[in-house]
């Protein structure tokens, strides 16, 4: 499976200002109010922090890393001081390298605290969003931006309920797999190329398509598709666990490879997560669609539970025992 270049790696990468007021400037109604000229500075740690302990003069433990939220409380709080002592305060947190300050319910900051913060090469911004919409808003955004990520050749399509990524070399047939698929019922989630992040969390992996090519799909002999015109909205899916990776091979390439009673669990590591990998080969006459739904489901099954190879191995073991009994049984007769 070959990854693209990334910057990213199993602990997530950097987040700068200027990434967070891109990704939520329409979700968050993010606007600067001042330095601009400071929105590549990044984000240390990428939450919102509520500083009213600060600003009533007690610093300990003060997350000055992190996106410092002025709501109501905290405004109402700095306008009962008077001037020299709220320009003290914000001062005070500042210094402690404090940087990034978001106003939100539409209020702004005095032009002395502007002041103050840009000069110190900080940044204020607003939102006319209520502080908890906002605090729940940001986060989503703050953990997307700063998840672990990479994208992947591959195509990926929901499968009985399984994020399921498809790779191999090109012209093995993965995207005519996805199609056969979308048109069994299953959803299209990126074709040719996936970007995945993990939910550091949870240590799970996340796939989607790219916004330039979400929706889309190129099958060779009839070029680009788009695939909720074609197969309605519920033929594709914005994003999905990856669950599960199938390496379509040569046949010829696969000596060796292959376990035919599939007791041997193969996984492939992304951004530090294993995945389950299945090996289909792939020869003339073969039907990869139909090979693939089992795949997936066969994969359902083990995630519940049930694994077929044990059970088998338990039904084989009692017969052999039962009969080696019965064997045992007649040798006693018969010396009898």
């Amino acid at each position: 499976m070959k990854a693209l270049p990334s910057k990213a790696n199993e602990t997530g990468h950097p987040v700068t200002v200027a990434d967070f007021l891109e990704a939520g400037r329409e979700t968050l109604s993010l606007s600067v109010v001042a330095g601009a000229d400071n929105l590549g500075r990044e984000i240390e740690e990428p939450i919102v922090n509520r500083p009213g302990l600060a600003l009533t003069g007690f610093y300990d433990h003060f997350a000055a890393g992190r996106l410092q939220l002025i709501g109501k409380g905290e405004m109402a709080y700095l306008k009962s001081l008077d001037a020299n002592t709220r320009l003290d305060r914000i001062r005070a947190i500042v210094a402690l390298n404090a940087f990034c300050f978001v106003y939100t319910n539409g209020q702004h900051p005095g032009q002395g605290e502007m002041a103050l913060i840009e000069k110190s090469g900080g940044v204020v911004l607003a939102s006319p969003l209520k502080t908890r919409v906002f605090a729940g808003q940001s986060a989503i955004v703050l953990e997307k931006l700063a998840a672990p990520s990479t994208s992947i050749y591959g195509t990926m399509v929901e499968v009985c309920g399984l994020g399921v990524l498809f790779e191999g070399d090109p012209g093995l047939g993965k995207s005519e797999t996805a199609l056969g698929l979308v048109k069994r019922g299953y959803a299209l989630i990126a074709d040719d190329l996936t970007c995945l992040r993990k939910d550091a969390g949870n240590n799970l992996l996340y796939g989607s398509a790219s916004d330039s090519t979400a929706g889309y799909m190129e099958i060779r002999g009839i070029g680009i598709m788009h695939i909720p015109s074609l197969f309605g909205v519920a033929a594709v899916r914005g994003e999905k666990r990856l669950q599960l990776i199938i390496s379509f091979k040569r046949l010829c390439d696969v000596k060796g490879e292959i376990d035919r009673t599939g007791q041997t669990r193969r996984t492939k590591t992304i951004l530090g997560v294993p995945v389950p990998n299945v090996i289909i080969p792939v020869s003339e006459g073969r039907d990869l669609v139909n090979l693939v739904e089992t795949a997936a489901m066969q994969q359902k099954l083990i995630l519940s539970g049930r694994d077929p190879v044990m059970e088998l191995s338990e039904r084989l073991r009692h017969r052999a025992k039962v009969k080696e009994t019965e064997k045992d049984r007649r040798k006693g007769g018969v010396h009898g």
